[in-house]
C-alpha cells in the first residue's frame, strides 16, 4: 500500500476521533449538569460593578460549578463576560452552562421578600427594609432622611412614616434607593383604595391623619379586636372637641421607650405630640401603623364611651367607661395593680 495513503488515512482517522471527541465535550459544555451537582438550590448574588472574573471567582470559590473552564469558554462564546447584570439569581441543582448563562445574561434576577413592621421612628426603618437587599443601612438613610425628597413624595420628617404599610413585599435585591422609595409610594396610593378614601372623608380626616390615629391606637393595645372599640373612643373625643390625653403620645413626645408607665411629670413635657396639653391630633404619627390599625380607625365600633383605662388584670384588654366618675374608679383599680405589682415608672 502506498505510504502516503496509510499516512493520509492514519490522519483522516485522527482528525475524526479528535472532531468527535470535541463535538462531545463540547455537547457536555452546553447541555451536561455542571452546577450544584447533587445539592441544594442555592441563591447567587452577584453584587453591582461585578466583573466576569468577580463572577468566576464566586462560582468557584462557592463550588457552584463542577467544570469552571467550560462555563468561562461558552460564557465567552456567549458574549456573558461583556455582559454581567448585577442582581440574586436562583441556581438550581444540575443546572447546565447553556441554562445558567441565559439566565445571567438576560438578568432573570429571583426576587427577595422586603417585609417591614413595628418600627416607631423613620429612622429604624432602613435597617428593617435592607436586611434582604443589596444596598446599606447608611445608602437608604440618605434618601429616606432627607427633607427635599420626604416633600416630593407629600410628606414631611414628621409624617413620612405614614408612607410606608407594613407588609412583605416581592423586590429584586439591587433595587435602588430612589427605586425603593417609589414602589412603596405606589404601595401606599394602592392601599389607599377609593373605599377607604371615603371612609377617611366621612371620619373628617386625611389619610395623614388616619395614620396618626391608627398609630395611637396602635400603642394602646395590643388585641387587635379591641383596636375599633379605642378608635372609636378617640373619634368621639374629637368630635366633642376633647383633648385626647394618650398616655402613648406622652412617651413619644419624651423618646423614652422604657416608660412603663405615665407620672405626671410626663403630662408637662412643652411637645406638640403631649396630646392632655394639646387639642387635636399631634403632627406625625408616633409609630408605623400597620394595616389591622389603620382599618381599625376607619371601620371604628360607634358607642359612647369617652374614656379606657387598661385592666387590673394585665391582659392587655381595657376598661371602657362613659363619664369620668366610672373611668376614675378603673384607674384606681389599675393603679392599685401597678404598685402592687412594683411598676412605679
Amino acid at each position: 500500500m502506498d505510504k502516503k495513503k496509510i499516512v493520509m488515512g492514519a490522519a483522516i482517522v485522527a482528525f475524526s476521533m479528535m472532531l468527535s471527541s470535541f463535538g462531545f465535550y463540547f455537547w457536555q459544555m452546553v447541555y451536561s449538569p455542571n452546577f450544584l451537582v447533587e445539592q441544594d438550590p442555592k441563591p447567587l448574588m452577584i453584587k453591582t460593578g461585578s466583573t466576569f472574573k468577580d463572577v468566576q471567582n464566586t462560582l468557584y470559590d462557592r463550588r457552584y460549578v463542577n467544570d469552571l473552564v467550560s462555563f468561562s469558554f461558552l460564557s465567552k462564546m456567549m458574549d456573558y463576560d461583556e455582559l454581567v447584570k448585577p442582581g440574586l439569581y436562583l441556581i438550581e441543582p444540575g443546572m447546565t452552562n447553556m441554562q445558567v448563562i441565559r439566565m445571567l445574561r438576560a438578568g432573570d434576577q429571583t426576587e427577595v421578600n422586603v417585609t417591614f413592621n413595628n418600627a416607631r421612628l423613620l429612622s429604624d426603618l432602613p435597617e428593617k427594609l435592607t436586611r434582604n437587599l443589596e444596598m446599606t443601612e447608611l445608602q437608604l438613610a440618605e434618601w429616606l432622611l432627607n427633607d427635599s425628597i420626604q416633600s416630593a413624595y407629600g410628606f414631611d420628617s414628621l409624617s413620612f412614616i405614614g408612607m410606608f404599610i407594613p407588609n412583605t413585599y416581592k423586590m429584586f435585591w439591587n433595587i435602588k434607593p430612589e427605586d425603593l422609595l417609589n414602589r412603596l409610594k405606589k404601595e401606599h396610593d394602592k392601599f389607599w383604595t377609593d373605599e377607604r378614601l371615603q371612609k377617611a372623608e366621612q371620619l373628617g380626616l386625611t389619610t395623614n391623619e388616619v395614620s396618626v390615629l391608627a398609630s395611637i391606637v396602635q400603642a394602646e393595645t395590643i388585641k387587635s379586636d379591641e383596636r375599633p372599640i379605642v378608635a372609636g373612643v378617640y373619634l368621639n373625643r374629637l368630635k366633642r372637641g376633647y383633648p385626647l390625653q394618650a398616655d402613648p403620645t406622652l412617651v413619644f413626645a419624651a423618646q423614652d421607650f422604657a416608660i412603663k408607665r405615665v407620672l405626671n411629670k410626663h403630662k408637662q413635657i412643652d411637645s406638640p405630640y403631649n396630646t392632655y396639653k394639646y387639642q387635636g391630633l399631634p403632627p406625625g404619627p408616633i409609630n408605623m401603623p400597620s394595616i389591622t390599625s389603620i382599618d381599625a380607625v376607619l371601620n371604628y365600633t360607634e358607642h359612647k364611651y369617652l374614656y379606657f383605662c387598661a385592666k387590673e388584670d394585665f391582659s392587655g384588654y381595657h376598661n371602657f367607661a362613659r363619664n369620668l366618675i366610672d373611668h376614675n374608679r378603673n384607674a384606681e383599680k389599675y393603679q392599685r395593680a401597678l404598685n402592687k405589682a412594683g411598676l412605679y415608672r
